[in-house]
């Protein structure tokens, strides 16, 4: 079923290629296009199996969203081996875990297993792979299960409401502009037909990719995945068409009113590079350390100047996610502590002009510098996460090796290297300002 990997180059050769040695993963690529990457963890005799598919919420257009997502739930409906169930109790009955979850750019499928029983994991995976079965009875449940989640996290919740009213003006132009679960006319419109050509187009080996870490010999894997995967065919997948990054919009404001909303948020974000979209490898480093520096602790910035200095917020953040396939986004909130979003926003402007005027202590580069390497050392220590790393980095185009250039990377940042970032990239017109109030509050002035 599903393949397995690349194997030999000549066809007579034993031993698989491996990948760098100094990045901990071994890579194969069998002969219908899927990547296997396996990264051993010989800690304790256990296994995480994950296939990640090259396809989320950004690869769809109106019409379609929510599709990616659907069709997650959809992947749980049975194949012509196994009936609706089966799956989940086999994994369960041998003792393991298993899920799923779609994002912006990817939809992946997990299992835990002891390690000596990777094997059913992957029968399984190869199985729904290349059997699903797609009926409209199925569909119809699914997609009401779906539509039920969409009111109690979106619709019903004055957050769930501004978030999509925000992420609507912050990525113009990007499939990042809609939800991942879909907007609800969409999803209720999808036919059986709509998924059979959403399976058809992007549910294959060359557009999958298998990771495999834990208690495990790269060589015994790439068997197996060549027994299960081997002979699915590899098909071609749609081209994407993206909207160029990093072309400035300007500055946009959207202000949200919610009859259920009890206090006022602001939400600010500029549009910056990710690893696979940065001009220089550097960057996205530097945007990490900037919101770790505001926002790393009780003795970032944020909590020490705007929470507890002035008082002006009653809660205060920055965030950076470079493992985005198109741009991505430094973020930052506040929630007033008096109903005085403006002055909220006021500082968290002033930290970014901050930012861009003076150098980082030394004290502080350090204690940021720190706190990053002891926090992706502390996450790198479950061996599922060293999986989902993996295949985020895959599916969103930064490569599996930019894990191993995390370390040398943040050690590499220098106090001048911050404030070139933030003078580069945190600018108005990469802004976007978004703000939700009580729909009785009154505008300040």
């Amino acid at each position: 079923m599903r393949n397995a990997l690349l194997a030999l180059i000549p066809a007579l050769m034993a031993a698989p290629v491996a990948a760098q040695s100094s990045s901990g993963v071994t890579e194969f690529t069998l002969d219908n296009g899927l990547q296997v990457l396996v990264r051993e963890d010989h800690r304790a005799p256990v296994v995480v199996s994950q296939v990640w598919y090259r396809v989320g919420s950004s690869y769809e257009t109106r019409g379609e969203t929510g599709l990616s997502h659907l069709f997650e739930h959809m992947m749980f409906k049975g194949t012509e081996r196994h009936a609706e169930g089966e799956f989940s109790e086999i994994i369960s009955r041998e003792g393991g875990r298993l899920n799923a979850f779609t994002g912006r750019d990817f939809s992946a499928y997990f299992e835990i297993m002891a390690a000596d029983r990777l094997a059913v994991a992957l029968e399984l995976e190869a199985d729904r792979m290349a059997n699903l079965q797609i009926n409209a009875e199925a569909l119809s449940t699914e997609r009401e299960v779906v539509l039920e989640e969409r009111r109690l996290r979106t619709d019903d919740r004055p957050e769930g409401r501004f978030a999509e009213r925000y992420a609507a003006i912050a990525h113009p132009g990007t499939g990042y502009a809609h939800p991942i679960i879909g907007w609800a006319d969409d999803v209720a419109a999808f036919d059986v037909a709509d998924l059979r050509d959403w399976y058809d187009q992007w549910y294959t080996p060359s557009n999958a990719i298998l990771v495999v870490a834990g208690d495990v010999e790269p060589e015994a894997v790439h068997s197996m995945a060549q027994e299960y995967f081997g002979d699915i065919e590899g098909r071609e997948v749609p081209t994407v068409h993206d909207a160029d990054n990093l072309q400035p919009p300007g500055e946009r404001r959207v202000i949200h009113r919610d009859p259920q909303a009890r206090v006022t948020q602001l939400r600010m974000g500029y549009e910056v590079p990710s690893f696979p979209t940065a001009e220089s490898s550097r960057d996205p480093y530097a945007l990490q350390m900037l919101a770790t520096i505001l926002d790393g602790g009780d003795g970032a910035r944020l909590a020490e100047d705007l929470v507890r200095g002035s008082g002006v917020a009653a809660a205060a953040g920055a965030g950076y996610n470079p493992m985005v396939r198109l741009d991505g986004e430094f973020s930052l909130f506040g929630v007033p502590a008096e109903g005085d979003v403006e002055a909220v926003e006021t500082a968290l402007r002033e930290q970014i002009r901050r930012l861009q005027e003076t150098l980082v202590s030394d004290e502080a580069l350090e204690r940021a510098r720190s706190q990053m390497l002891a926090d992706h050392l502390f996450e790198m220590d479950s061996v599922f996460y060293q999986a989902m790393q993996l295949g985020m980095l895959e599916t969103t185009g930064a490569g599996y090796q930019t894990l191993n250039a995390f370390e040398e990377n943040v050690r590499a940042l220098t106090a001048e290297d911050l404030r070139a970032a933030a003078r580069k990239y945190l600018r108005p017109e990469m802004l976007t300002v978004g703000i939700m109030r009580p729909a009785d509050e009154e505008d300040a002035g």
